[in-house]
């Protein structure tokens, strides 16, 4: 997968309409954004739904562990995991919770809400959240991800992010954590490269957090 939009483009865009970004940018170096390997939705979302409240690692060990379940072959499928029992699925480390969630994310991608990657890059953001949304377990976030970092969309602010409102308040040097309206307010000059503003305020905590842990104690 490739980025849709041009980040040279993007940057200078950003740089010219945000002062206090601009500074970020600088300080952060260059945009280096890579969408993930092309997946289908049903891989992508598997991967999202088994991976959620849990550490990278441990969702990488549980859902390399799913993965397997569907040897000999190498994908995860709906028609597969169909085959698949439940008490199988739950010694792989699934709570009952995402058990539920990716046995719905295989019957609606076996019916067609979820759609196949031809088709979802057809798709407006709006049209590919109202859509990927109505499988149990997958949220708003889980699908703005999904949009940034598979499909590489570039108009995405994805509002209930925690480290997207903590690099906002760094950036700009608020006091305690904007409000989800005044975030969106301010992103409106970044239209239409919300996603790489983005991204550079997930680089301002980390940015925050170095500057921490140089500070004597």
């Amino acid at each position: 997968m490739t980025l849709t939009y041009d980040p040279t483009a993007a940057v200078e865009h950003l740089a010219r309409r945000d002062r206090q970004l601009a500074k970020v940018m600088r300080r952060a170096g260059p945009f280096t954004l890579k969408p993930r390997r092309a997946t289908t939705p049903y891989e992508a979302l598997l991967r999202a739904i088994v991976g959620q409240q849990l550490s990278g690692k441990a969702a990488a060990t549980i859902h390399g562990r799913v993965v397997a379940l569907h040897a000999p072959a190498k994908r995860p499928t709906p028609e597969l995991l169909h085959q698949l029992e439940d008490d199988a699925l739950r010694a792989a480390g699934l709570s009952r919770n995402k058990l539920a969630a990716i046995r719905d994310l295989a019957q609606k991608t076996l019916d067609g809400t979820v759609p196949t990657l031809r088709m979802l890059r057809k798709l407006d953001d709006a049209a590919i959240v109202e859509r990927l949304t109505q499988v149990r377990g997958v949220g708003v976030w889980t699908v703005e991800m999904l949009l940034m970092f598979t499909l590489g969309r570039p108009d995405i602010l994805p509002l209930a992010d925690l480290g997207v409102r903590q690099g906002f308040m760094h950036t700009y040097g608020l006091k305690t954590m904007p409000t989800t309206a005044a975030l969106e307010e301010h992103a409106e000059r970044w239209r239409p490269y919300r996603s790489v503003g983005s991204w550079y305020m997930w680089r301002a905590v980390e940015l925050h957090r170095a500057n921490k842990n140089k500070q004597p104690s």
